[in-house]
């Protein structure tokens, strides 16, 4: 058994149990059957005797017997006796070799050695001749015959319908099955070829069956998603860390050159400086990342004056759009506390902020925004640089992916995390992030997180009182 097909077993243990309950159904109904001949056999037994009185009468000090009393056409035999138990008329069976006391009321059994008789006896009183009797005999032997006859029709159909049984049951079991096979089939062209993209499809459905090659669809898809993702991953770190790994390289070679001067030196040790916290910078938000995606990175929830937080990252950022000619304006409501890890927080200032300072025009305004209405706290960051395109918007929170790598450069030259991060970010903490651009005009990020805080609690964080943890 254990070597057979689903299918073969199914088939197997079903044709077994109908197979069982056809015999005891036929069983059952045999005898109920065979009870209900021979009780139908008394009955008429019984019916016919006393039906026969009908048929006889006495007039003129004779007796006269209808001729219908012979026999009856239904295989019963009337005869009449006087009360002395001698025979006046009738008809007895050639085969009936018994002759049983005449007795009042009662069917008896008489076996005549071939046959199985049944005999019934009634006594009533004839008008001007006194007490009667008449006897009925029918055979058993003929009502058990018709029923073996059944029972051999039955036993010999028996197997037709055990194949016919075994036949459809394979039929409606393979039907059944069929989209296991099609998932097995799948599954092994899969693993042979490699291709991730083979599904199902076995279309509309609600029965399990269906629901699992739903699944199975579904999980092909997730699967082959997560290794196109993590095909372009692989190579996009590769890409990303290819550039600082080759400079650092680089500039380590010409640094062990003899007719390196001093200076020199402490210039390639600069850049090997600069490209070794590009790759920190990277391998850090990787890991980040990367724990998000399998839920592992713990966020350690405090209280935090969002405020301050904000004014604090925008006054570190001043000095380098600064540098590019960027007026960094700041509209922060004071005290906005907020519950979130707050690395996780700087972390999403600094991004946003970065962002639009790299892709800000030159001598350009970026304005970062914070306020809450008690119920809602609401943020943004906008510039008015040189915006992206609409079909872009929805790629800009791919991780690696960046509008104009061209506009990125030097120590500000980035690899595509920053947004991803953002994002995450947010809705980490149970916000929503969305951007709005327009090509040579801007690009506005706006976040925002509702808010239940007390104000007893707040009070309390106001006055110096302590924080109180998640």
């Amino acid at each position: 058994m254990k070597n057979l097909s689903i299918k073969l077993k199914i088939t197997l243990w079903y044709t077994l149990f109908m197979t069982l309950l056809v015999i005891g159904i036929l069983w059952l109904l045999l005898y109920i059957s065979n009870s209900r001949l021979l009780s139908n056999a008394r009955l008429r037994l019984k019916d016919t005797v006393t039906r026969s009185f009908h048929e006889i009468d006495y007039e003129d000090g004779v007796l006269e017997f209808d001729n219908d009393i012979n026999f009856l056409g239904e295989g019963i035999y009337i005869s009449v006796y006087d009360t002395g138990g001698k025979l006046l008329y009738g008809r007895i069976p050639s085969l009936f070799n018994g002759a049983p006391v005449l007795v009042m009321d009662e069917i008896q059994q008489v076996d005549s050695g071939q046959t199985l008789w049944y005999v019934y006896d009634y006594c009533q009183k004839i008008e001007g001749y006194g007490n009667l009797w008449v006897r009925g005999i029918a055979s058993q032997t003929q009502t058990d015959a018709a029923l073996a006859t059944v029972v051999r029709l039955a036993l010999v159909f028996l197997p037709f319908f055990v194949l016919c049984i075994a036949a459809g049951g394979y039929f409606i079991i393979r039907r059944t099955l069929a989209p296991l096979a099609a998932m097995t089939d799948t599954a092994r062209k899969i693993s042979e070829g490699s291709d991730l993209s083979r599904r199902i499809r076995l279309g509309a459905g609600k029965d399990e069956v269906h629901k699992m090659a739903h699944t199975f669809d579904r999980m092909m898809d997730k699967l082959e998603e997560s290794f196109e993702n993590e095909k372009q991953f692989t190579s996009d770190v590769s890409h990303e860390l290819r550039t600082p790994v080759t400079v650092i390289l680089s500039q380590c070679e010409y640094a062990l050159q003899e007719d390196t001067s001093p200076s020199e030196v402490q210039d390639c040790v600069r850049t090997i400086a600069g490209q070794s916290r590009k790759m920190s910078s990277l391998i850090s938000q990787l890991l980040t990342l990367a724990r998000a995606d399998k839920g592992t990175q713990k966020l350690h929830y405090e209280l935090l004056n969002l405020s301050e937080l904000a004014e604090i990252t925008a006054e570190e950022q001043k000095s380098i759009a600064a540098a590019k000619g960027i007026t960094l304006e700041t509209h922060i409501q004071p005290d906005i506390l907020f519950r979130g890890d707050e690395t996780m927080m700087m972390r999403l200032f600094i991004n946003l902020l970065s962002n639009s300072i790299t892709y800000g025009r030159e001598n350009g305004t970026t304005r970062i925004t914070l306020t809450s209405d008690g119920s809602r706290i609401t943020g943004s960051v906008s510039d008015n640089g040189i915006g992206i395109e609409k079909d872009k918007l929805d790629k800009i929170w791919k991780r690696f992916y960046q509008v104009n790598p061209a506009r990125s450069s030097g120590e500000r030259e980035g690899a595509g995390l920053g947004l991803p991060m953002v994002k995450w970010i947010t809705e980490a903490h149970g916000g929503t992030i969305r951007v709005e651009s327009t090509p040579g005009e801007g690009t506005a990020f706006t976040f925002s997180w509702e808010t239940a805080l007390q104000e007893g609690v707040r009070g309390s964080i106001m006055k110096g009182q302590g924080e109180t943890p998640i």
